[in-house]
């Protein structure tokens, strides 16, 4: 993976970084990356994850998958961390994107057409909770499962299940003796990708798993004690100081149409391991080429708050373009499509600092395993690095869990604090037939 931060230092754009506060900052990289290191060697609570492309076994995960190996498609029943890591890497890598389907939200209507466009007999199912009582994950499985039968398919024979220890979904799959992964121990959901619970699509699909856990240890192996030695820590150390001199939006934007969901993926992982203690840079998600003609705009004109993060591979497929017929066209001749998203990125790059206003450039080589699990996990130990920077607990997510216990509740019809916060919130409907 290579980072370029040159068009985030100060001399380039505002907000921006002095040369001076990066001599500074590396030295607290230097110590960061002391505690990561403690931390990854002691197995510690969250510091596990960076330890995964060591850990996680890619044979045990394709034997478990071995009863579903002739499944046409993969229907993933999870959520937030337990969907996007596995999404991510079937969007970039499998031969058919849409064979893996992602079943991550309760909206009804998205649920019933989903499972409608499906050949269910063809389809393996993917269920993923550590707790086993997610209630987005549960409700939506059992809906599936209900699905399944209705059609006259045994769900037995086609599901794989990746959870805890304990738990109702551990007690349905010894119930009926189901292929079953554990959950790594000590690994938040948001940052497992390179584990069972993101590489089970990816192997039912025929993807080269072993070649995304070795992509993931040459990013580890390239972790160093300085900035300068270290592209990921080049990225978050970057990303941590920008958002010290104010650019609290960093919206990731990727020139590959495959990387998309590589945006959502990011979004989480920055939003729910940074933004603690009253800080926390708000991820934004864009698409290169697409989005420099609806977010462009904002990026360069609008409210100096914000840095745009470039992910481009350096290689990719050319499709030529055929030769214009009209004079105004005829830049284009000889060109590809490769050669044109190229340019675009190149030009848009540029635009920002040419806008007094900070970019920082990923690349890598190409768009296949290794290099994927390289950048899954450049960006996993950048986070871990921001979150040393600025002294949050990167590993938890204790604002999640007042929604979930406010969901329960609802559900139940239970009077608790989180119920009477919502019968209490203050209302203004515009709209209703009565003032309220």
């Amino acid at each position: 993976m290579h980072v370029d931060i040159g068009a985030a230092l100060a001399s380039a754009a505002d907000p921006g970084v002095e040369r001076a506060t990066l001599e500074d900052l590396d030295e607290r990289v230097a110590a960061a990356h002391e505690r990561i290191e403690q931390g990854r060697n002691d197995d510690e609570f969250g510091y596990a994850s960076l330890n995964l492309p060591d850990a996680t076994d890619a044979q045990t995960i394709r034997n478990a998958v071995d009863p579903v190996a002739d499944a046409e498609s993969v229907i993933t029943v999870g959520i937030g961390g337990s969907a996007l890591g596995a999404k991510t890497i079937t969007e970039a890598l499998a031969e058919d994107p849409d064979s893996h389907v992602v079943l991550d939200n309760v909206d009804p209507e998205h649920v019933r057409r989903t499972l409608d466009g499906l050949s269910l007999a063809d389809t393996a199912i993917n269920v993923v909770s550590r707790s086993g009582t997610t209630a987005e994950t549960l409700a939506n499985f059992l809906v599936v499962r209900e699905a399944y039968e209705d059609r006259g398919v045994d769900w037995t024979e086609r599901i794989v299940v990746t959870t805890g220890e304990s738990g109702p979904l551990r007690a349905l799959a010894d119930q009926h003796d189901l292929p079953t992964l554990p959950v790594p121990e000590g690994v938040p959901g948001r940052f497992s990708a390179l584990s069972s619970v993101g590489l089970v699509p990816p192997a039912i699909l025929g993807i080269d798993i072993e070649g995304l856990l070795t992509g993931g240890r040459a990013a580890a192996d390239d972790l160093a004690p300085s900035l300068y030695d270290s592209p990921a820590y080049a990225y978050g150390a970057m990303a941590y100081a920008l958002e010290e001199e104010g650019a609290i939006v960093n919206a990731v934007m990727p020139y590959a149409e495959r990387l998309e969901s590589f945006g959502e993926w990011f979004a989480q992982l920055w939003a729910e391991s940074l933004g603690k203690d009253g800080r926390g840079q708000t991820p934004a998600r864009a698409l290169g080429a697409t989005d420099q003609h609806s977010q462009l705009q904002l990026y360069r004109a609008g409210h100096r708050d914000k840095v745009v993060t470039f992910v481009r591979p350096r290689e990719r497929a050319d499709v030529p373009i055929p030769e214009p017929d009209h004079e105004d066209l005829s830049y284009l001749a000889g060109t590809d499509l490769g050669g044109l998203i190229d340019a675009e990125y190149e030009a848009t790059v540029a635009s920002l600092p040419a806008a007094d206003r900070p970019a920082l450039e990923v690349e890598i080589d190409r768009l296949d395993a290794e290099n994927l699990g390289e950048l899954l996990y450049a960006m996993e130990a950048a986070c871990v690095l921001v979150g040393e920077l600025a002294d949050v607990e990167t590993f938890t997510q204790p604002a999640v869990e007042w929604g979930k216990n406010a969901t329960r509740a609802l559900i139940r019809g239970e009077d608790t604090e989180e119920t009477a916060v919502i019968d209490d919130r203050e209302r203004l409907r515009i709209g209703e037939t009565e003032s309220l």
